[in-house]
């Protein structure tokens, strides 16, 4: 626990006791309910608008389309997924792999450099709770000492309406969220079936909303910063991708200390220009105070920033005593973001980029899969040869209907379908049967390799190679 809770400790005598603890837990074990201090301020002002924009994004997401496709959709009951209107299907598995092992190394990359900018500004949980559900209980309850004041008194009418408005508008916000979390699975047409017609003609899909529903008011009305601080391994990865050169919320210590309130009849040695005001702290959404170094609970949201330099405007001091920069720019002025490590994360990064790309664009339009019809045998034809059944799926991976047909490479054969020519539908499946005769002239006895190559017009698509059964001997 210990060398986990903080990567840059400050080189100045402090309480050490912090590290046996966090912030959200008391010495009897027992949760300790964070009601942060409502923020004002530069930082709160940008996540603010940078928040409007994601939740903008977030809740229009399933409704916008790019060439007649969903921006995201993630359906994972029939193995069809979109993203940014480019459609993956099962086969492309690899695809998606290589797609998820980029985010991954650039949330690596970019942590190492500069920390948990993601968690703070980003991520779905901070954003909903300190933009969303935070604000609410601002506006209902008050700030954070009238927060405190309204838990510690007996139930009145008062506590219990506002206590009922909070928790009902939170339920309404976290079925919205569950609507919305549902349509980016199944899509936004099923999705409005379900909400348009009676439940009991969508029973299971209307049982899912509810679900969706009760886990996120769970997690934004009760759970809240524990996601953050128990849930998510996040933080604790921050332990190992962090080093000294990585730009962080940190406490200038140098400038700081020694802390202390300020006052003419002080005769002591000099002080920091921090006044011990204890800011940084009440704002803190996990409880924790940035001035012991950096710890797995902060998310670099900024609110202790702007908090600090509402006081140093106060006191008439410079602004930045808590700001973005790395434990060596405080500690010897250097400044250097771009390291071995950050180079070799780089570099990784931009090979699978690479590969990425390289693959996406050598994708297949279309895949065919061919199989001889299991259970059956050949048969041979009154006109001296065999015929096989087959079973064949098609997937089309274009945004375009495309007319198919069959040939049969370096043999003469007839290939006997339901239609010589069909259309397979653009971003869907086309699965049928057909028949192959050919004669015994152009087969040997048992087992036979054929390539059947399929056509759009006058132009070959692709190659399916397979098998075709004989007689074991001809007569």
């Amino acid at each position: 626990m210990n060398s986990e809770r903080t990567e840059a400790v400050p080189d100045f005598e402090h309480d050490e006791s912090f590290r046996d603890s966090i912030g959200t837990v008391d010495k009897a074990g027992k949760r300790v309910w964070i009601t942060p201090k409502k923020t004002k301020g530069k930082f709160y002002n940008a996540r603010t608008w940078f928040s409007l924009l994601l939740l903008a994004l977030l809740f229009s997401g399933p409704f916008i389309r790019i060439g007649g496709q969903p921006l995201l959709l993630l359906n994972f009951f029939e193995r069809k997924f979109v993203i940014f209107g480019a459609p993956f299907w099962p086969q492309d598995f690899h695809l998606f792999a290589l797609l998820l092992l980029c985010f991954v190394i650039f949330i690596v990359t970019f942590t190492a450099v500069f920390g948990r900018v993601w968690c703070g500004w980003a991520c779905p949980q901070t954003v909903f709770m300190e933009m969303v559900f935070r604000r609410i209980e601002y506006w209902i309850e008050g700030d954070s000492n009238k927060q405190r004041k309204l838990n510690a008194v007996p139930m009145s009418f008062s506590k219990l309406f506002k206590k009922t408005i909070k928790h009902l508008i939170f339920f309404l916000i976290a079925f919205v969220i569950g609507n919305t979390f549902m349509a980016y699975i199944i899509g936004s047409e099923p999705w409005w079936e379900i909400v348009t017609q009676p439940p009991t003609e969508h029973f299971v899909g209307f049982m899912a909303v509810l679900i969706f529903s009760g886990i996120f008011y769970f997690i934004f009305a009760w759970f809240r910063e524990q996601a953050c601080v128990i849930v998510c391994p996040y933080g604790r990865f921050q332990s190992v991708l962090l080093d000294k050169s990585s730009i962080v919320i940190s406490y200038d210590f140098k400038r700081g200390e020694p802390r202390g309130k300020k006052s003419r009849s002080y005769t002591g040695a000099k002080l920091g220009d921090c006044i011990d005001c204890h800011q940084c702290v009440d704002v803190c959404p996990t409880g924790i105070d940035i001035r012991n170094g950096t710890q797995l609970e902060c998310v670099n949201c900024t609110s202790c920033i702007d908090a600090c330099d509402s006081v140093m405007t106060k006191i008439k001091r410079p602004k930045g005593l808590i700001r973005f920069a790395s434990y060596n720019a405080i500690k010897t002025g250097d400044h250097r973001k771009f390291t071995p490590r950050i180079f070799g994360y780089s570099t990784v990064l931009v090979v699978l980029l690479i590969i990425f790309m390289a693959v996406l664009l050598s994708r297949k339009d279309i895949e065919t899969t061919v199989l001889r019809s299991p259970g059956t045998l050949f048969q041979e034809l009154a006109g001296d040869g065999y015929s096989n059944i087959y079973q064949f799926k098609i997937i089309n991976k274009t945004l375009n209907d495309i007319p198919i047909s069959f040939k049969l490479k370096n043999k003469k054969a007839n290939i006997r379908l339901n239609q010589q020519n069909f259309i397979v539908p653009k971003n869907n499946l086309y699965s049928s049967m057909m028949v192959i005769d050919i004669q015994k002239s152009q087969l040997n006895p048992g087992r036979n390799q054929i390539i059947l190559q399929v056509w759009h017009g006058n132009k070959l698509l692709e190659e399916v190679n397979t098998t075709f059964q004989a007689a074991a001997e001809f007569k």
